[in-house]
């Protein structure tokens, strides 16, 4: 997908914080995702006490979120709710974006 840069392609950055490395090749920050694109949480890499809140709010692992504004601040669309999470906030919530049925099946299929 075009819209999570290839590891090798990470901006480095130092005012966005956007020179951590991606885990996995579709797996990047939160703060990296395109406004309207919907996306699966995957790992929370925050302290404890902010992790737990996160979760409290509905930005827990697997839960699916749809990034509806992406500036100063993100708006996200988590659990029929608006929530607003800061950038460096954004950059400890660890992402991957949502594969259409079709195009699952298509990369099941034996070749």
């Amino acid at each position: 997908m075009k819209t999570f840069a290839e590891p090798t392609e990470a901006p480095e950055t130092e005012a966005t914080g956007e020179n951590q490395p991606c885990s996995k090749p579709l797996t990047c920050p939160l703060s990296r995702v395109k406004a309207g694109m919907a996306v699966r949480i995957k790992t929370l890499t925050a302290p404890p006490e902010v992790t737990k809140r996160l979760r409290e709010i509905g930005f827990g692992e697997e839960q699916v979120i749809k990034l509806l504004i992406h500036q100063t601040n993100l708006i996200c669309q988590v659990c029929n709710a608006r929530l607003a999470v800061s950038a460096q906030l954004a950059q400890l919530i660890m992402v991957e974006p949502l594969v259409p049925a079709f195009a699952r099946a298509r990369r099941q299929a034996p070749r």
